[in-house]
């Protein structure tokens, strides 16, 4: 019965696996045409308007999420086991890309100063997983 699910689940982690590598495929597509129209076909050749440097550092760091998502899976499927350092890493690039396409004048303050202490728990906490993992 516990191999019968073991095995139901490796399928659905390899699904997700190649959902994943899908989507992290077409962002890079999407990306790479982004900044090629950016650059060669719109109306300031060569230069990329502030609202388009974003848009690309946006998806930019999605795709790298994703990859770090990608890798996660996979060193579960092999190990078993959940590596929390990648899981920090992948929850800094969030909030990182967070920021960079927050709007402050839309946000209040109490929410910044949230958006601020989560960035400081997530930075002490990969500091001490890192610290902890060097020790051993």
């Amino acid at each position: 019965m516990f191999k019968a699910l073991d095995s139901y689940q490796k399928g659905i982690y390899y699904v997700l696996i190649g959902l994943l590598a899908i989507i992290v495929g077409f962002s890079v597509i999407e990306l790479a045409l982004l900044v090629f129209n950016g650059l060669i076909f719109d109306e300031s050749r060569f230069r990329l308007e502030n609202h388009e440097i974003l848009g690309v550092l946006g998806l930019f760091l999605l795709v790298l999420i994703g990859i770090e998502l990608l890798e996660t899976i996979r060193t579960y499927v092999e190990d078993h086991r959940v590596h929390v350092e990648v899981i920090m890493l992948v929850a800094l690039i969030a909030i990182a890309r967070k920021i960079l396409l927050l709007d402050s004048g839309e946000m209040d303050g109490l929410s910044l100063l949230g958006i601020g202490f989560v960035i400081i728990a997530l930075s002490g906490g990969y500091f001490l997983v890192k610290k902890a993992k060097a020790i051993e």
